[in-house]
């Protein structure tokens, strides 16, 4: 079972960038899909971007299309989120997960990092 662990979140302005990365241990990596979740205070958690276990197909929320960019690298056990043109509603909980081993892409994921804050002010 692979196992997750974000970084790279921290306090910036609106208009900045900023880099989250997800590293993962334990075997098999690339034969997961994942994508990155957004947690606030009184709410579920919300898929913000995936990426196929191959890192060839993505999906983004609305919000977050043009200016966030999810990529999976294979080789390093990575994935990351690069988020250009922060935005204040951008401010959250930024959570790694991985979904179910073997599948292509996925719609549910099963195993979660302890996630990275990330809170932009104006």
């Amino acid at each position: 079972q692979v196992q997750l662990r974000e970084s790279g979140g921290g306090l910036v302005h609106v208009g900045d960038s900023l880099r989250l990365s997800c590293v993962a241990s334990g075997p098999d990596f690339a034969d997961y899909p994942t994508a990155w979740y957004r947690q606030t205070p009184g709410s579920e958690r919300d898929v913000v971007a995936a990426i196929s276990r191959d890192g060839l197909v993505t999906y983004y929320k609305d919000s977050v299309e043009g200016r966030f960019t999810v990529s999976k690298n294979n080789n390093n056990d990575t994935m990351d989120l690069q988020m250009n043109d922060l935005a204040v509603e951008d401010t959250g909980l930024y959570i790694c997960a991985a979904g179910p081993k073997g599948y292509y892409s996925a719609y549910t994921y099963q195993t979660w990092g302890p996630g990275t804050q990330v809170t932009v002010s104006a």
